[in-house]
């Protein structure tokens, strides 16, 4: 084989090669549809999710899920677990303050991310029982086999303020890569972090005090 057959022979394998790539990302990967995970992911993102990670949410994962009572696939990211305690309290200052006690013991922390400071302007309170929004902030109990959900563009999602609590049973599968635009990074970012949370007052979130 000559030198001309054989860089031939490269250039059709590695366009093979590339082929194959883009039908397994197309035939395996999820697209994002809307903006409610802005900045994280963009809409036409497509991502991949981890093997056999379906029924599983871990705290500040982001998920493939169906909310309950819908069909439409959605993607959120994990806020509460069972037996955390979850709230959301708002003033003209600080409008989406989201609060965590874990495992509804210890000190109430404030969930950090830089993305909501910078997206979230609408005021609203949570939660009511079933997780969805309320009139007041108060701290609610995140029932077994359910966890809390939100998007990182928290003014345009809808997520368990609209639903209520997620069902384990209905997770999917965590979004472990991003597999498209090439050009972006295939990791998320944006991950959340607690800190000690010293109130708007303790007693303006009711269930907040010691």
């Amino acid at each position: 084989m000559n030198a001309r057959r054989a860089a031939g022979a490269v250039l059709g394998t590695g366009v093979l090669l590339c082929l194959l790539a883009a039908l397994a990302v197309t035939s395996l990967s999820v697209r994002v549809d809307g903006t409610s995970m802005t900045p994280t992911l963009q809409e036409g993102d497509r991502v991949l999710v981890a093997p056999s990670s379906a029924g599983e949410a871990r705290r500040f994962d982001v998920v493939l899920l169906r909310a309950t009572g819908r069909d439409a696939l959605l993607v959120k990211r994990v806020i509460g677990l069972p037996g955390d305690r979850v709230a959301i309290a708002s003033t003209p200052e600080r409008p989406f303050e989201v609060l965590l006690q874990e495992r509804g013991q210890g000190p109430v922390h404030r969930v950090v991310a830089p993305q909501w400071t910078t997206q979230a302007h609408r005021t609203g309170a949570c939660c009511a029982p079933d997780g969805t929004r309320s009139a007041r902030p108060e701290l609610r109990t995140v029932p077994e086999g359910a966890f809390f959900y939100l998007g990182d563009n928290p003014d345009l999602s809808d997520d368990s303020r609209a639903y209520g609590w997620g069902r384990l049973g209905r997770v999917e599968g965590r979004v472990g890569l991003r597999a498209f635009p090439v050009s972006a990074s295939p990791g998320l970012g944006n991950r959340p972090v607690l800190e000690r949370w010293q109130g708007l007052g303790q007693g303006s979130v009711k269930g907040a005090g010691p």
